[in-house]
């Protein structure tokens, strides 16, 4: 599934330790074009503000709009997936959320904006 930067999209999560997987959402942050091209897309976790909150998490505001239905945070956690393992999209963050999430990771990069 090719899907474009700032989509919500559930995956089939691989364990490390045991040959199954789990279905999670995630935030894409590479381009249509390079998912397109790869055949692969990057992404960041997505999981519950329930969880024990790290310094760079982004608090996502409009959860109807990026189709999560609990409290979440975009975790700076980065990682590849081949786009078969993409299940479907379910949302895409508001331009509010897309602003915060890209300052963010300006920071982390030491990016200058």
């Amino acid at each position: 599934m090719i899907c474009e930067r700032f989509d919500a999209v559930v995956v089939s999560f691989p364990f490390v330790d045991a040959p199954k997987s789990k279905p999670r959402p995630a935030l894409v942050l590479s381009t249509a074009q390079f998912n397109r091209a790869n055949r692969h897309t990057s992404l960041a976790m997505v999981t519950r503000a329930t969880h024990a909150r790290w310094p760079s998490d982004h608090v996502i505001v409009d959860l109807g709009a990026a189709g999560l239905r609990a409290s979440s945070v975009v975790r700076w956690k980065l990682f590849t997936l081949d786009n078969r393992i993409i299940q479907r999209r379910i949302g895409t963050l508001e331009q509010e959320d897309r602003d915060g999430c890209t300052a963010q990771i300006r920071s982390l990069l030491g990016m200058k904006s």
